[in-house]
């Protein structure tokens, strides 16, 4: 990792030498979700080394250059446009959430009418298996309704988040469309860090339409849950960083920005 970056490794068991990562459970996060909210969009790990943390997961871009999504080792950008392309390795990257992907939980032929009720199915499934884990979910199947958005690349001086997707928020709705929601969930004591609950990110099967999910409708879809006992995170050690107040309640302005 590169010398402006500074380490913070917590984890829920014992035994962790540092960041040598396994194919196992392990949830590595690039900086703060509320650092991204307050402008911080100069990345600090590149997509090449993001990869050695994880194949699956979401994320952003330098400048919020469109929407990550990491599905089977591979790193989708979906742009402002609604095209989707694979991000170059040497991308930049200022928030991400990636892991080694190791099905744990799989239930089948699920349907829900919207991203609320799906959410509500995936948090049946945390309340059984434990709410203070982490959870990485992959949804597959057929999308009757998917509506996303992504956003205009963001040039200095920065903004912050909320402000630029007042303006810059472009979003698309597709139908009858077939792919995969890579899902994130946090527990409640993550507030700070990132957010708590579920933050879906969705891309085609065909690689080709994708971003981050605003709502939804599932057809007799399949979900594959990853059960995450494990937590690492790189900020970065800049000026522009140390001085933002970030043990600030950004509760609202994250549920505005998610689409809640």
């Amino acid at each position: 990792m590169k010398k402006f970056v500074s380490v913070l490794l917590i984890s829920l068991v014992l035994g962790i030498a540092g960041l040598a990562y396994a194919a196992s459970d392990k949830l590595f996060q690039v900086a703060l979700l509320q650092s991204l909210m307050q402008g911080e969009y100069d990345g600090i790990v590149t997509v090449g080394e993001l990869k050695q943390y994880g194949d699956t997961g979401i994320g952003t871009f330098q400048g919020v250059n469109g929407e990550m999504i990491v599905l089977d080792g591979v790193v989708y950008r979906a742009i402002w446009d609604g095209s989707v392309e694979i991000a170059p390795d040497d991308e930049t990257v200022p928030f991400s959430n990636v892991t080694f992907f190791d099905a744990d939980i799989i239930k089948k032929n699920v349907s829900a009418a919207s991203a609320a009720e799906l959410k509500g199915a995936l948090n049946a499934i945390v309340a059984e298996h434990g709410r203070n884990q982490f959870y990485m979910a992959k949804i597959t199947g057929l999308m009757p309704s998917m509506l996303v958005r992504s956003e205009l690349k963001q040039e200095e001086p920065y903004k912050p988040l909320g402000d630029a997707l007042k303006t810059d928020q472009r979003e698309f709705k597709y139908e009858n469309i077939r792919g995969t929601v890579v899902a994130l969930y946090c527990p409640d004591y993550m507030d700070g860090l990132n957010t708590a609950g579920w933050h879906l990110h969705f891309i085609s099967a065909d690689g080709k339409k994708g971003g981050h999910v605003l709502d939804l409708a599932v057809q007799d879809g399949n979900i594959e849950l990853d059960i995450i006992s494990e937590f690492a995170m790189v900020v970065p050690n800049r000026e522009s960083f140390n001085n933002k107040t970030l043990a600030v309640d950004m509760k609202k302005e994250i549920e505005q920005v998610e689409g809640k």
